[in-house]
Order: C-alpha cells, then sequence, then structure tokens
C-alpha cells in the first residue's frame, strides 16, 4: 500500500480529486490556491531554457556526421506538419457533423467585447512570415534565455553544436563535459521539483473549479464533450496507428509516461513536463540527439492538441453566431491556421491569441464571439495539453524509429517492464548511469540492422 500511493502518478491523481472538491465545497477558499500551481510552472521554467540548450548543444555535438542533423531535421518537419494538418482537418470534420454551436443564435453584437479586450488587443496585428523568420534571431542569447524563448534557443543552440562538432573533439571536450556535468545537475533539480507535481495539481484544479464552477460549463458542454472525444480518437486511431507502424504499443507507452500525462492534467501546462519526458524518453532507448531535438521544436511545431481546438472553436464561434461559412472558407480557414498555429505554443494563453488572430485577419466570423469560449477555455486547455504531450511523445519516437536512432530491444524491455524502473526520481534525473545520457545517432550499420 504504501508504495502503491508513493507512485508520483498516484499522489498527482489524489491532488486532482482533492482540488476538484474543493473547489465545488468551498469555492471561495479553492480560488485562493493559484499560487500553488503557477510556483510549479516557474519552477519548471526555470531550468526548461538551461535544460533545451545543454541538450541540443550536446546532442549535435555528439553527432558523427552533420547529414544526421539535416536527416532528423527535415524529417521532423515534414512529421510535424502532416500531423498538425491532420489534427485541423479532424477538428474542422467533428465540429461540422457535431454541430455543438447550432440553436445557440448569438448576436454577436451584443456580446461583451471588453471580455476580450486583452486578447484582441495581443492579436490585432498577426505576425507574418517576414516577422516570424526575423524572431528566429535573438538579440542575443542571454535575452532568448532569460524570455524561455523556445525558438531562439533551439537556433542559437543548433549553431552552438555544430561549431562544437568543427572544432574537434579534442577542442570541444572541456565544454561538452561541462555541459553534461551540468545537464546532469539541472535533471537532478528537476526530481527535486517534482515532488511538488501532486501540490501543484492540487491548487490548479482547485482554482479552476473554485473561480468557474462545474454548473456554468454545462451550457457548453456539448462543444467540450466535443473537443475531449476528438482529442481521444485523435490519440487512440491516429497515434495509435503511427505507434503500431514504429514498433511499438501506444498502451504501453502511455503507462509509460502516466507520471507526466497526470502533472499535465493538473496543471494544464505540456511545459510542466518537458525535462521529465526528455530524459523518459532517452531512458526508453531514443537517441539524445533525437531527443534534444525533436522534443523542444515539437512543442512550437507540433501541438496537436490546440490545432484540433483551433479548427473547432472558429467553427463553433461561427455557429453559434449564426455566421455562413462556405466550404472554400471553412478550407481558407483551415489553411491560414497551418500557418498562425507554428510558434505560439509555450506562451500563456497562446491558444486564445492566435484563435483572435486569425479569425481577425479572416473578418468573416466574429472575434467578438470568442467571449463565448472564456468560460471553458481553461476546461479545455487540459484536453489540449495532455494532447499535446502524447503527441510530441508519440512522434520523438517515431521520427527516432524512421532515422534509425531508437534501441528498440530496450524500448521492448522497458516497455514491458523488464528495465530498471522508471518511477525511481533519483534513478532517472541522477547519476551517470542514464541508459543513453551519452549516446549518439546511430550507425549506418546499426541502422541497416534495425
Amino acid at each position: 500500500m504504501r508504495r502503491f500511493f508513493g507512485k508520483l502518478y498516484v499522489q498527482v491523481l489524489i491532488g486532482v480529486f482533492a482540488g476538484v472538491a474543493l473547489g465545488v465545497f468551498a469555492p471561495n477558499i479553492a480560488s485562493d490556491f493559484k499560487p500553488m500551481g503557477d510556483i510549479f510552472i516557474k519552477l519548471i521554467k526555470m531550468v526548461f531554457a538551461p535544460i533545451i540548450f545543454a541538450t541540443v548543444v550536446l546532442g549535435i555535438a555528439r553527432m558523427e556526421n552533420m547529414k544526421e542533423l539535416g536527416r532528423v531535421g527535415v524529417r521532423a518537419l515534414i512529421y510535424f506538419e502532416v500531423l498538425s494538418t491532420f489534427a485541423l482537418a479532424l477538428g474542422l470534420l467533428v465540429v461540422n457533423v457535431v454541430g455543438p454551436g447550432n440553436g445557440m443564435n448569438i448576436d454577436a453584437k451584443q456580446l461583451d467585447t471588453q471580455a476580450i479586450a486583452t486578447y484582441t488587443a495581443a492579436a490585432a496585428k498577426p505576425e507574418g512570415f517576414v516577422q516570424f523568420v526575423l524572431h528566429l534571431v535573438p538579440t542575443s542569447i542571454v535575452d532568448a534565455l532569460a524570455k524561455n524563448d523556445i525558438l531562439q534557443i533551439l537556433v542559437f543552440s543548433t549553431l552552438f553544436g555544430i561549431a562544437l562538432s568543427h572544432i574537434g573533439a579534442a577542442r570541444a571536450k572541456p565544454v561538452v563535459d561541462f555541459l553534461d556535468s551540468f545537464t546532469h545537475g539541472v535533471f537532478s533539480v528537476v526530481g527535486m521539483i517534482m515532488r511538488l507535481a501532486p501540490l501543484a495539481a492540487f491548487g490548479a484544479m482547485a482554482f479552476t473549479v473554485g473561480k468557474y464552477g462545474l454548473g456554468s460549463i454545462v451550457s457548453l458542454g456539448k462543444l467540450m464533450g466535443t473537443m475531449y472525444i476528438t482529442c481521444f480518437l485523435f490519440v487512440t486511431i491516429v497515434l495509435g496507428m503511427i505507434a503500431r507502424i514504429s514498433g511499438f504499443s501506444l498502451w504501453k507507452f502511455l503507462k509509460y509516461i502516466k507520471d507526466e500525462l497526470f502533472t499535465v492534467l493538473g496543471t494544464s501546462s505540456s511545459e510542466s513536463v518537458v525535462p521529465q519526458l526528455m530524459r523518459k524518453l532517452e531512458h526508453l532507448g531514443v537517441a539524445k540527439p533525437v531527443v534534444g531535438l525533436v522534443v523542444p521544436s515539437g512543442l512550437t511545431f507540433n501541438p496537436d492538441g490546440q490545432c484540433i481546438y483551433y479548427t473547432m472553436a472558429a467553427i463553433f464561434v461561427a455557429q453559434a453566431t449564426n455566421t455562413p461559412l462556405s466550404m472554400t472558407d471553412q478550407l481558407v480557414i483551415l489553411g491560414v491556421l497551418l500557418l498562425t498555429s507554428k510558434g505560439s505554443a509555450g506562451v500563456t494563453g497562446s491558444g486564445f491569441i492566435t484563435l483572435a488572430a486569425t479569425l481577425a485577419s479572416m473578418g468573416k466570423i466574429p472575434v467578438a464571439g470568442m467571449v463565448l469560449l472564456l468560460g471553458v477555455d481553461r476546461f479545455m486547455s487540459e484536453a489540449r495539453a495532455i494532447t499535446n504531450t502524447i503527441g510530441n511523445a508519440v512522434g520523438t519516437v517515431a521520427i527516432a524509429r524512421w532515422v534509425g536512432s531508437v534501441d528498440r530491444q530496450r524500448m521492448a524491455e522497458v516497455l514491458n517492464g523488464k528495465g530498471d524502473d522508471p518511477e525511481d526520481l533519483e534513478t532517472l534525473y541522477e547519476g551517470d548511469d542514464a541508459p543513453s545520457a551519452v549516446r549518439p545517432v546511430v550507425g549506418e550499420a546499426q541502422r541497416s540492422a534495425a
């Protein structure tokens, strides 16, 4: 019994239920517990940038050649674009079939536009392609690290890793050794932070239910239900098929990362588990360079849950406000979202801002209609975050399998419970014996054998 309650996912689940109960029975008190979740997210973000920087630099510096970097990067981008497009199309299909907004007959002119003033102000000038490219280059690496800007950190880390590989192993060794020790130390800090996950889940759920209440979401329950069902179908069918093609069981994989999924459920943030997810994927047998490149970039370029939300929310607002949309209009929405959905993940409220930017740029669906989503957006964020996390994790393994950079025998052993216990935080986040801490991308001979 003690071992059961000692498991992190059990403690997080208890925290979630306790938070919901407090929010229902003592909403005034529960609303004051929001800082518990906020502190946890800030602690994770504290180590987020250095982990991405060190992991990407080490991965590239230890690659056998630069062709491997190009192979992994190009295939990752292809995978991300295909999956995010599929997620957007699936959301579009389901929302048209179910029609959660039909019959609401909302007059957009009578909606409280002040409620979304903050969001629409931020989204009034949607970022174009040129601005997006310019944003990739940081003013300084210190500025990028301080702001936790994922894309800018990835750009500098990639360049620095390539530079280290070019100057030769002998000259690069002091920097590589330092970053290796630094990474182990930071992951040890992550292990300490993760002990607070149950309290964070409790605080976040207590605040959500206490502030918005369960009754306030009944009228929009159809939209929420449709969103959750769509995410479930995407995970089980689409990601399940990808997992099968990649040679592993989705169910066993979800059991393996259950701690991270329950943490995401409680905090509604896929960012909150990035460091430990990267470590677990390395532990599973995925090459460190692939993990270091794919997981951080997947946050930005492969937000499957958010993509489902974007199309569903846009069409829902149109349905609720009786805004007629032709098939061409809906395809235009999908096309615009293919661009605007990239580069926004990792920013608080980014989903809402991106959607507002999309609607504002089209000028057909009333942006003021987004006020209808405010009451339930926080509840749907759990579905988005969990789907993002699962999609990113499955995608990393699939891409690693595609480029021959995963130890399939070890992956089978770990998923079947025959490897060392991944739930032991001391083993997972500390020590020099992490299974793939220094494993490079496999060579041509190994890839052919795989």
